[in-house]
């Protein structure tokens, strides 16, 4: 019984329903009280019907993916400076000031630097910003081009061929923290450094 429901949920409707036509048809010709009075050959071609029924609802079942096997969550880290002040009200320009958002990408094999790539679209929702999100990306030209990762640490180069990442000392250090948190929430990454090393500074 647990089966049988097992596949009622998970066979798509519409399989289900021309499975139902097929053998009602086929019952109705044949009428159940008469099943057993069928001759040998005609057992076989209807329980060859419904072997390759069942063997085309299971190839739809096992075809069909999962929320969770096509995408995963993950978290982009912005900025919210009134949680980034000190006693006296002055902005740090510290990582207290980080708040991640949630998000959700596509499952590939390169989550980290999909999830970068998601960071610097700065793509923040009208709530995220009522809330007082903010980030200085996206940075025109600022791209990232390549990610390596050997002993945990994180190495990511990008193209900035404006020289948008600098701009003093508070401002390129608040995005270094944004990208750093980003790359940091997979457990494999414990460290990040950029390429070139120009990037990011003051």
């Amino acid at each position: 019984m647990l089966l049988g429901c097992f596949w009622i949920h998970t066979i798509p409707v519409l399989h289900v329903v021309k499975t139902s036509t097929v053998l009602f048809a086929i019952l109705k010709r044949t009428g159940m009280h008469n099943f057993f009075r069928l001759n040998m050959r005609t057992k076989l071609l209807l329980g060859f019907v419904a072997i390759i029924l069942l063997a085309a609802g299971a190839g739809i079942f096992l075809g069909q993916k999962t929320e969770s096997e096509t995408s995963m969550p993950v978290k982009l880290f912005y900025y919210n400076s009134e949680l980034d002040k000190d006693i006296e009200g002055n902005i740090q320009c510290s990582r207290q000031g980080l708040v991640p958002v949630a998000r959700v990408i596509k499952r590939t094999q390169t989550p980290i630097q999909d999830t970068v790539r998601l960071l610097l679209r700065g793509e923040i929702t009208q709530e995220e910003k009522v809330q007082g999100v903010t980030s200085e990306f996206p940075l025109e030209g600022v791209s990232l081009t390549g990610a390596s990762l050997k002993n945990a640490t994180l190495t990511l180069a990008f193209s900035d061929p404006q020289n948008r990442t600098s701009g003093g000392s508070c401002r390129a250090g608040i995005l270094w923290f944004q990208i750093e948190a980003t790359a940091k929430q997979f457990s494999e990454v414990q460290s990040v450094t950029f390429m070139p090393e120009e990037l990011f500074q003051p």
